[in-house]
């Protein structure tokens, strides 16, 4: 009998401590409630409009690296370092280019904005696709972000789409070719250190490493 009084007393313990969980609202203070665990939220990735403020963020936080006593890395914004981007390559991207806008989503960086295909060779260099586009388009660009050597950058790109239709691979570095207007950079060397498929982004020497996760892009000081 002692044996199933005690299994009596469990159960009945167990059905209580139910019952409490449920009705915690009713009685558990509020100072408790607000500790229960939550699942993280995360925010999806959202296009970003540029500005010239976006830009000039950018800008001071990499001159904060260039300073003796300064921080050892700087965290930007998906839309301020594009907008820094965008501004050392105005000169190399058609003069039609606008409305640009800027996304980061895991580990890449992507730039749309519209322009007038006769800029890139129209008809000539589209092939097909031009019979499916209009005189103006929208354009996307997807890739990375790295240093290649000091005071230089590339985006390299891995993935471009007019309008909704995604180029095929091995048009992209034909392409580039036809949206920069100025003379590529040149290394230490006669060749070029960037990459076919990616366009130059011009960066302080103090930068020696770039990375991009979570919408952010960090910047990392040279501290050789």
């Amino acid at each position: 009998m002692g044996c199933i009084a005690r299994l009596g007393c469990l159960i009945l313990l167990a059905v209580l401590a139910g019952i409490g969980w449920v009705t915690r609202d009713l009685w558990l203070p509020q100072r408790f409630r607000d500790h229960t665990p939550r699942a993280a939220s995360t925010k999806p990735p959202v296009w970003e409009p540029l500005s010239d403020a976006g830009a000039e963020r950018a800008r001071t936080a990499l001159a904060s690296l260039g300073q003796r006593q300064g921080p050892v890395f700087q965290t930007l914004s998906g839309a301020d370092a594009a907008s820094y981007i965008i501004h050392e390559l105005s000169a190399q991207l058609p003069a039609s280019t606008d409305s640009v806008e800027a996304m980061v989503a895991a580990n890449h960086v992507a730039l749309r904005g519209t322009i007038k295909l006769s800029d890139v060779g129209g008809a000539g260099a589209l092939g097909p696709l031009a019979a499916m586009l209009g005189d103006r388009e929208r354009v996307q660009l997807t890739g990375t972000l790295r240093v290649v050597q000091p005071g230089l950058a590339e985006f390299k790109i891995e993935d471009v789409k007019l309008h909704d239709l995604s180029l095929p691979r091995p048009m992209v570095p034909a392409l580039i070719k036809r949206l920069e207007r100025g003379r590529r950079p040149g290394g230490f060397g006669a060749a070029s250190p960037l990459d076919d498929d990616a366009l130059p982004v011009p960066i302080p020497r103090s930068v020696a490493e770039i990375r991009v996760a979570n919408g952010k892009i960090t910047l990392y000081k040279n501290v050789n």
